[in-house]
Protein backbone atom coordinates (compact mmCIF):
# COMPACT_ATOMS: atom_id res chain seq x y z
CA UNK A 1 0.00 0.00 0.00
CA UNK A 2 2.73 2.47 1.01
CA UNK A 3 4.73 1.69 -2.13
CA UNK A 4 1.70 2.35 -4.34
CA UNK A 5 0.98 5.62 -2.54
CA UNK A 6 4.60 6.73 -2.88
CA UNK A 7 4.64 5.98 -6.60
CA UNK A 8 1.37 7.88 -7.12
CA UNK A 9 2.73 10.82 -5.11
CA UNK A 10 5.92 10.88 -7.16
CA UNK A 11 3.92 11.02 -10.39
CA UNK A 12 1.69 13.79 -9.02
CA UNK A 13 4.64 15.85 -7.75
CA UNK A 14 6.41 15.51 -11.08
CA UNK A 15 3.42 17.26 -12.62
CA UNK A 16 3.08 19.90 -9.89
CA UNK A 17 5.78 20.11 -7.26
CA UNK A 18 3.86 22.71 -5.25
CA UNK A 19 0.58 20.79 -5.05
CA UNK A 20 -0.79 21.07 -1.52
CA UNK A 21 -1.29 18.05 0.73
CA UNK A 22 -5.04 18.56 0.37
CA UNK A 23 -4.82 18.56 -3.43
CA UNK A 24 -2.61 15.47 -3.43
CA UNK A 25 -4.94 13.65 -1.02
CA UNK A 26 -7.95 14.44 -3.22
CA UNK A 27 -6.13 13.20 -6.32
CA UNK A 28 -5.05 9.94 -4.69
CA UNK A 29 -8.25 9.40 -2.70
CA UNK A 30 -6.40 8.98 0.60
CA UNK A 31 -6.20 10.88 3.88
CA UNK A 32 -4.28 14.14 4.04
CA UNK A 33 -2.29 12.88 7.04
CA UNK A 34 -0.99 9.94 5.00
CA UNK A 35 0.03 12.25 2.16
CA UNK A 36 1.93 14.63 4.45
CA UNK A 37 3.72 11.72 6.15
CA UNK A 38 4.77 10.08 2.91
CA UNK A 39 5.83 13.31 1.17
CA UNK A 40 8.04 14.22 4.14
CA UNK A 41 9.49 10.69 4.15
CA UNK A 42 10.29 10.87 0.43
CA UNK A 43 11.97 14.25 0.86
CA UNK A 44 13.85 13.36 4.06
CA UNK A 45 15.18 10.12 2.57
CA UNK A 46 16.47 11.95 -0.49
CA UNK A 47 14.39 9.77 -2.81
CA UNK A 48 12.96 12.94 -4.32
CA UNK A 49 13.91 16.59 -4.50
CA UNK A 50 11.44 19.27 -5.51
CA UNK A 51 13.00 22.12 -7.44
CA UNK A 52 12.12 24.84 -9.90
CA UNK A 53 13.70 25.15 -13.33
CA UNK A 54 13.36 27.79 -16.00
CA UNK A 55 12.27 26.63 -19.44
CA UNK A 56 15.25 26.00 -21.78
CA UNK A 57 13.80 28.26 -24.46
CA UNK A 58 13.43 31.07 -21.93
CA UNK A 59 17.09 30.61 -21.00
CA UNK A 60 17.99 30.90 -24.68
CA UNK A 61 18.72 27.21 -25.31
CA UNK A 62 17.32 26.31 -28.73
CA UNK A 63 19.40 23.21 -29.53
CA UNK A 64 18.73 20.24 -27.24
CA UNK A 65 20.12 16.77 -27.79
CA UNK A 66 20.28 13.26 -26.37
CA UNK A 67 23.85 11.95 -26.42
CA UNK A 68 24.76 8.26 -26.15
CA UNK A 69 28.37 7.42 -25.28
CA UNK A 70 30.19 4.11 -25.58
CA UNK A 71 33.47 4.06 -23.74
CA UNK A 72 36.42 1.90 -22.83
CA UNK A 73 38.31 1.41 -19.58
CA UNK A 74 37.62 3.50 -16.49
CA UNK A 75 34.89 6.04 -17.33
CA UNK A 76 34.99 7.96 -14.02
CA UNK A 77 36.89 10.91 -15.54
CA UNK A 78 34.46 11.05 -18.46
CA UNK A 79 31.45 11.06 -16.14
CA UNK A 80 33.03 13.64 -13.85
CA UNK A 81 33.74 15.87 -16.83
CA UNK A 82 30.18 15.63 -18.11
CA UNK A 83 28.73 16.42 -14.67
CA UNK A 84 30.87 19.54 -14.35
CA UNK A 85 29.35 21.22 -17.40
CA UNK A 86 26.27 23.38 -16.68
CA UNK A 87 24.94 22.88 -20.24
CA UNK A 88 24.69 19.13 -19.53
CA UNK A 89 21.77 18.77 -17.07
CA UNK A 90 21.47 14.96 -17.23
CA UNK A 91 24.12 12.24 -16.96
CA UNK A 92 23.22 8.60 -16.40
CA UNK A 93 25.15 5.34 -16.48
CA UNK A 94 23.31 2.63 -18.37
CA UNK A 95 23.24 -1.05 -19.16
CA UNK A 96 22.55 -1.93 -22.78
CA UNK A 97 23.95 -0.77 -26.11
CA UNK A 98 25.79 2.24 -24.58
CA UNK A 99 27.57 3.04 -21.33
CA UNK A 100 26.48 6.61 -20.60
CA UNK A 101 23.64 8.84 -21.78
CA UNK A 102 23.54 12.59 -21.35
CA UNK A 103 21.42 15.53 -22.38
CA UNK A 104 23.01 18.65 -23.83
CA UNK A 105 21.42 22.11 -23.99
CA UNK A 106 22.97 24.76 -26.24
CA UNK A 107 22.08 28.15 -27.62
CA UNK A 108 22.30 26.97 -31.22
CA UNK A 109 23.66 24.17 -33.37
CA UNK A 110 27.13 25.72 -33.51
CA UNK A 111 27.35 25.73 -29.72
CA UNK A 112 26.00 22.17 -29.66
CA UNK A 113 28.69 21.01 -32.09
CA UNK A 114 31.35 22.60 -29.89
CA UNK A 115 30.10 20.75 -26.82
CA UNK A 116 29.97 17.47 -28.75
CA UNK A 117 33.54 18.04 -29.96
CA UNK A 118 34.58 18.48 -26.32
CA UNK A 119 32.74 15.29 -25.27
CA UNK A 120 34.49 13.27 -27.98
CA UNK A 121 37.81 14.39 -26.52
CA UNK A 122 37.07 13.15 -23.00
CA UNK A 123 39.19 10.25 -21.69
CA UNK A 124 37.49 6.92 -22.34
CA UNK A 125 35.03 8.23 -24.95
CA UNK A 126 34.93 5.84 -27.90
CA UNK A 127 31.74 6.59 -29.84
CA UNK A 128 29.35 9.50 -29.37
CA UNK A 129 25.94 9.31 -31.04
CA UNK A 130 23.57 12.26 -31.12
CA UNK A 131 19.80 12.61 -31.45
CA UNK A 132 18.61 16.20 -31.82
CA UNK A 133 15.29 16.97 -30.14
CA UNK A 134 12.83 18.50 -32.57
CA UNK A 135 9.93 18.56 -30.09
CA UNK A 136 10.00 17.74 -26.38
CA UNK A 137 6.45 16.48 -25.98
CA UNK A 138 6.66 15.48 -22.34
CA UNK A 139 9.30 16.01 -19.69
CA UNK A 140 9.85 16.90 -16.06
CA UNK A 141 10.90 20.45 -16.89
CA UNK A 142 9.44 20.79 -20.38
CA UNK A 143 7.19 23.74 -19.58
CA UNK A 144 6.93 24.99 -23.19
CA UNK A 145 7.64 28.68 -22.74
CA UNK A 146 4.98 30.81 -24.45
CA UNK A 147 7.52 33.40 -25.57
CA UNK A 148 5.66 36.34 -24.04
CA UNK A 149 6.72 36.39 -20.38
CA UNK A 150 9.54 38.43 -18.84
CA UNK A 151 11.13 38.53 -15.40
CA UNK A 152 12.64 41.27 -13.25
CA UNK A 153 15.24 41.10 -10.50
CA UNK A 154 12.66 40.17 -7.87
CA UNK A 155 11.44 37.31 -10.05
CA UNK A 156 15.00 36.05 -10.47
CA UNK A 157 15.47 36.13 -6.69
CA UNK A 158 12.31 34.04 -6.28
CA UNK A 159 13.49 31.58 -8.93
CA UNK A 160 16.83 31.29 -7.13
CA UNK A 161 15.07 30.33 -3.88
CA UNK A 162 12.78 27.85 -5.63
CA UNK A 163 15.72 26.28 -7.50
CA UNK A 164 16.92 24.92 -4.16
CA UNK A 165 13.54 24.10 -2.62
CA UNK A 166 10.49 24.20 -4.85
CA UNK A 167 8.13 23.90 -1.89
CA UNK A 168 9.48 26.93 -0.02
CA UNK A 169 6.48 28.59 1.59
CA UNK A 170 5.15 31.87 0.26
CA UNK A 171 5.78 33.36 3.69
CA UNK A 172 9.49 32.51 3.52
CA UNK A 173 9.71 33.69 -0.08
CA UNK A 174 8.03 36.97 0.89
CA UNK A 175 10.57 37.52 3.66
CA UNK A 176 13.43 36.96 1.23
CA UNK A 177 12.25 39.57 -1.30
CA UNK A 178 10.46 41.89 1.17
CA UNK A 179 7.06 41.72 -0.48
CA UNK A 180 3.70 40.53 0.75
CA UNK A 181 2.75 36.86 0.43
CA UNK A 182 -0.04 37.87 -1.96
CA UNK A 183 2.41 39.68 -4.24
CA UNK A 184 4.87 36.79 -4.19
CA UNK A 185 2.15 34.24 -4.93
CA UNK A 186 1.01 36.34 -7.90
CA UNK A 187 4.57 36.55 -9.27
CA UNK A 188 5.18 32.80 -8.97
CA UNK A 189 1.83 31.96 -10.59
CA UNK A 190 2.50 34.43 -13.41
CA UNK A 191 5.81 32.71 -14.20
CA UNK A 192 4.18 29.29 -14.04
CA UNK A 193 1.30 30.38 -16.28
CA UNK A 194 3.72 31.89 -18.84
CA UNK A 195 5.64 28.59 -18.77
CA UNK A 196 8.80 30.44 -17.79
CA UNK A 197 9.07 28.18 -14.78
CA UNK A 198 8.13 24.68 -13.79
CA UNK A 199 8.34 23.16 -10.31
CA UNK A 200 8.67 19.41 -10.23
CA UNK A 201 10.03 16.40 -8.36
CA UNK A 202 13.42 15.02 -9.33
CA UNK A 203 13.59 11.32 -8.45
CA UNK A 204 16.77 9.61 -7.31
CA UNK A 205 17.77 6.72 -9.54
CA UNK A 206 20.34 4.30 -8.13
CA UNK A 207 20.60 0.83 -6.62
CA UNK A 208 18.90 1.98 -3.42
CA UNK A 209 15.98 3.82 -5.01
CA UNK A 210 13.80 0.72 -5.56
CA UNK A 211 12.67 2.02 -8.96
CA UNK A 212 13.32 0.92 -12.52
CA UNK A 213 14.01 3.46 -15.26
CA UNK A 214 14.35 2.47 -18.89
CA UNK A 215 15.32 4.60 -21.87
CA UNK A 216 13.69 3.77 -25.20
CA UNK A 217 14.67 4.70 -28.74
CA UNK A 218 12.05 4.08 -31.44
CA UNK A 219 12.38 3.85 -35.19
CA UNK A 220 9.02 4.53 -36.76
CA UNK A 221 7.54 3.50 -40.06
CA UNK A 222 4.07 4.94 -39.79
CA UNK A 223 2.04 7.72 -38.22
CA UNK A 224 3.84 8.93 -35.11
CA UNK A 225 0.56 10.14 -33.58
CA UNK A 226 -0.50 6.63 -32.59
CA UNK A 227 2.78 6.15 -30.73
CA UNK A 228 2.54 9.52 -29.00
CA UNK A 229 -1.03 8.73 -27.95
CA UNK A 230 0.07 5.40 -26.45
CA UNK A 231 2.87 7.10 -24.54
CA UNK A 232 0.57 9.87 -23.32
CA UNK A 233 -1.78 7.31 -21.78
CA UNK A 234 0.97 5.83 -19.63
CA UNK A 235 1.70 7.45 -16.24
CA UNK A 236 5.04 5.62 -16.21
CA UNK A 237 6.35 7.68 -19.14
CA UNK A 238 8.50 10.51 -17.76
CA UNK A 239 9.88 11.89 -20.99
CA UNK A 240 9.01 11.87 -24.68
CA UNK A 241 10.76 13.71 -27.52
CA UNK A 242 10.64 13.54 -31.31
CA UNK A 243 14.19 13.44 -32.60
CA UNK A 244 16.49 13.58 -35.61
CA UNK A 245 19.31 11.07 -35.66
CA UNK A 246 19.46 7.34 -35.05
CA UNK A 247 15.95 7.35 -33.57
CA UNK A 248 12.70 9.04 -34.52
CA UNK A 249 11.51 9.20 -30.92
CA UNK A 250 13.13 8.85 -27.51
CA UNK A 251 11.25 8.16 -24.28
CA UNK A 252 11.99 7.39 -20.64
CA UNK A 253 9.75 5.00 -18.76
CA UNK A 254 10.00 4.57 -14.98
CA UNK A 255 8.13 2.95 -12.14
CA UNK A 256 8.25 0.74 -9.07
CA UNK A 257 6.84 -2.34 -10.81
CA UNK A 258 9.31 -3.91 -13.27
CA UNK A 259 6.64 -6.34 -14.51
CA UNK A 260 4.23 -3.57 -15.51
CA UNK A 261 7.07 -1.48 -16.91
CA UNK A 262 8.32 -4.16 -19.27
CA UNK A 263 4.76 -5.11 -20.20
CA UNK A 264 4.31 -1.48 -21.24
CA UNK A 265 7.38 -1.74 -23.48
CA UNK A 266 6.02 -4.93 -25.07
CA UNK A 267 2.75 -3.17 -25.89
CA UNK A 268 4.68 -0.25 -27.33
CA UNK A 269 6.79 -2.56 -29.48
CA UNK A 270 3.61 -4.19 -30.84
CA UNK A 271 2.28 -0.92 -32.33
CA UNK A 272 2.12 -0.98 -36.14
CA UNK A 273 4.04 2.30 -36.41
CA UNK A 274 6.98 0.98 -34.37
CA UNK A 275 9.50 -0.77 -36.60
CA UNK A 276 12.24 -1.11 -34.03
CA UNK A 277 12.58 -0.53 -30.30
CA UNK A 278 15.98 -0.19 -28.63
CA UNK A 279 16.12 0.07 -24.84
CA UNK A 280 18.72 0.77 -22.17
CA UNK A 281 18.42 0.41 -18.39
CA UNK A 282 19.38 3.42 -16.31
CA UNK A 283 21.64 2.08 -13.58
CA UNK A 284 22.42 5.35 -11.83
CA UNK A 285 21.43 8.90 -12.59
CA UNK A 286 24.65 10.65 -11.66
CA UNK A 287 23.33 14.12 -12.42
CA UNK A 288 19.85 15.50 -13.00
CA UNK A 289 19.93 19.24 -12.58
CA UNK A 290 17.79 21.38 -14.85
CA UNK A 291 17.60 24.23 -12.32
CA UNK A 292 20.11 26.60 -13.90
CA UNK A 293 20.34 30.13 -12.57
CA UNK A 294 18.49 32.81 -14.50
CA UNK A 295 21.11 35.41 -15.32
CA UNK A 296 20.59 39.07 -14.67
CA UNK A 297 20.74 39.59 -18.43
CA UNK A 298 17.41 37.79 -18.76
CA UNK A 299 15.79 40.10 -16.21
Amino acid sequence: MTRDVDEALIQALREDGRATYRELAARLGVQRSLVSTRVRALLDSGQIRIVAAADPAFLGDRALAHVSITGHGDLSALIEGLCARPEIPLVSTTSGPVDVVAEVHAADEAALRETLRWIRGLPGAETVRVNLYTDVVRGTFASHFTGTGTVDLIDTALIEQLRHDGRTSYRDLAEQVRLSQTAVRARVHRMLDARILKISAVVRQDAASDRVKVGVGLNLGGDERSVLAALAESPEVEFTALTLGGFDLIATVAGASPRELFARLDRLKALDAVHRLTSWLHLRTVKEDYSRAVSAARA
